[in-house]
């Protein structure tokens, strides 16, 4: 392997080229360039940048800022189990939960592709002896629904690739096989709310939490038991209608009251743990343990098409470095995730977590303040929703925010209807395209409330059909454009101190020894 070094963006010999090379107009989109800037990602998944402010001299900038900050080098590393979190001091490996591409992975003698392996195929036995009914509920009735209990990337993830697949399984004539909730805010209204709507006899609970320790989801799960005693149903035992995801040492591990355990470990992060026993539970029961196999084979192939050196056939290379010229060259501070898929509705939530947890860092590596912006304000909604709501700022507002657009040519469930002269998905994929040419090129008028300035920029992901496989590439397009644009900043992508401060002070609150700023503002809400 190469030898890495670790350096600032300011400070490659790129850098201060790229702020010098002018950026074309994005109102220049023409047929030639909209073909011609278009790149083939893995499971059929397409990436089209031509409406985006670069040339063929930018891009030959950015590949070459790729190249000086060695990441393609820095990936294989990553692969091959060099401690990346330096913040914690710990290797990434989600990228091992789908599939081995680097080296094999050995921490005190235990191979972690087969240990992430071996979760996965118990937890694929354990969700066929439910399906079967050889696994049934303490008063004997078999399941039909599964609760997720979890929070932050025990919750985000899970529930936006469960909404993803819902109507993809429902469209294949196979129902699913239980019923998925999700229980994260520690408001008992969202519990209470779940909890109301479910049976208890006829519902298994996923307790999600690698410490074991999670606050707000312990006390939901002691939400859940209150509630389902209430009930009052004769042999009904809570725990027995419970399973644990989380680590081998956790205090959940340890119990022998629930109905199983399945293990995770700290070296996936929560935002990076859809692939894990954290998303393959769930999903596993949801919807079959074959159907969260091609979602893992999906991110596998993604991951494998990351490691592509030449940034013109590298789709989630050329995703990441345009996005870094947009925030650090052209200074735009925030960028919108547009799915036109209602399957994805809950997908931009979960890259906001990726992303602004990941990359919301002003330290580099070492510790030291970085004097340049890195991850952006991520936020999005579907389409065409957003187009009644928010695009009025993105097309008129004083500022500009690069768009990424999400689109598929069929729908899932392949069921339709014809009105005025086209069908529903005929009329989703037309507003896309047309707002990406209107972003685009805008329109000159004389009334200047009429008036578009144009000139705002957006790329495409785009494919056939929302199957397993395409949500599994499409998870890993992003996970890895994070991870790249981390390595161009210097930073570390892959802890979260950030959330610690709050969780530090609610426990002050919580202990009765608040500071006079904290009880100041417990008082208000009540706080004794």
């Amino acid at each position: 392997m190469a030898d890495i070094s670790y350096r600032n963006l300011d400070k490659t010999d790129v850098f201060g080229h790229l702020q010098r090379v002018t950026a074309p107009a994005v109102a220049d989109l023409d047929v030639g360039r909209i073909e011609a800037f278009d790149i083939p990602a893995a499971e059929g998944l397409h990436f089209n940048y031509a409406a985006t402010p670069v040339s063929e001299e930018l891009i030959d900038a950015l590949g070459a800022l790729a190249g000086e900050q060695q990441l393609i080098d820095k990936y294989h590393a990553l692969l091959d189990g060099e401690v990346m979190n330096t913040g914690e001091g710990r290797m990434v490996l989600h990228h091992l939960t789908r599939g081995q591409l680097g080296n094999p992975v050995t921490v005190e003698d235990q191979d972690k592709r087969e240990f992430y392996a071996h979760q996965q195929a118990r937890i694929a036995d354990f969700a066929r002896a439910v399906h079967t009914e050889r696994i049934t509920g303490s008063t004997g009735k078999p399941f039909d629904t599964v609760v997720q209990i979890g929070i932050g990337g025990s919750d985000l993830g899970p529930r936006a690739m469960y909404l993803a697949l819902r109507n993809y399984v429902a469209g294949t004539n196979e129902k699913p096989n239980l019923a998925a909730r999700f229980i994260s805010n520690v408001d008992p209204d969202d519990a209470g709310d779940v909890i109301a709507d479910v049976d208890p006899e006829t519902t298994l609970f996923i307790l999600v939490s690698k410490s074991g320790t999670t606050q707000e989801t312990l006390t939901n799960e002691a939400f859940v038991i209150e509630k389902m005693r209430e009930r009052d149903i004769r042999g009904l035992n809570p725990r027995s209608h419970m399973v644990a995801v989380t680590s081998e040492t956790s205090p959940l591990a340890r119990s022998g009251e629930y109905l199983d355990a399945f293990f995770i470990d700290d070296y996936i992060g929560g935002r990076y743990s859809s692939t894990s026993a954290v998303g393959g539970c769930v999903l596993s029961l949801a919807f079959g343990p074959d159907v969260f196999e091609e979602f893992l084979a999906g991110a596998h192939a993604g991951d494998r098409a990351a490691l592509e050196p030449d940034i013109r056939t590298n789709a989630v290379l050329m995703d990441a470095m345009i996005g870094v010229y947009e925030r650090n060259v052209l200074g735009y501070p925030s960028t919108a995730v547009l799915p036109y898929s209602q399957a994805l509705s809950r997908f931009p939530a979960h890259l906001q977590q990726l992303d602004m947890e990941s990359n919301g860092k002003s330290v580099n590596r070492a510790g030291e303040r970085v004097p340049y912006p890195t991850g952006p304000l991520v936020f999005g909604e579907p389409g065409t929703n957003g187009q009644h709501s928010f695009y009025q700022l993105l097309h008129q507002g004083t500022d500009v925010i690069p768009l990424q657009f999400v689109g598929f040519r069929q729908s899932q469930r392949g069921e339709d209807v014809e009105f005025d002269g086209s069908t529903s998905q005929t009329k989703l994929v037309a507003n896309l395209v047309a707002q990406i040419v209107a972003f685009a090129m805008g329109k000159r008028d004389e009334n200047p409330n009429k008036h578009f300035e144009g000139n705002r920029p957006s790329t495409l992901l785009y494919g056939e059909r929302l199957s397993p496989r395409v949500l599994g590439a499409l998870l890993s397009h992003y996970e890895n454009k994070v991870m790249f644009q981390g390595f161009v900043w210097n930073i570390n992508s892959f802890d979260q101190e950030g959330v610690q401060l709050g969780k530090k002070l609610t426990k002050e609150v919580l202990g009765g020894n608040p500071g006079p700023e904290l009880a100041a503002y417990g008082r208000m809400l009540g706080l004794k």
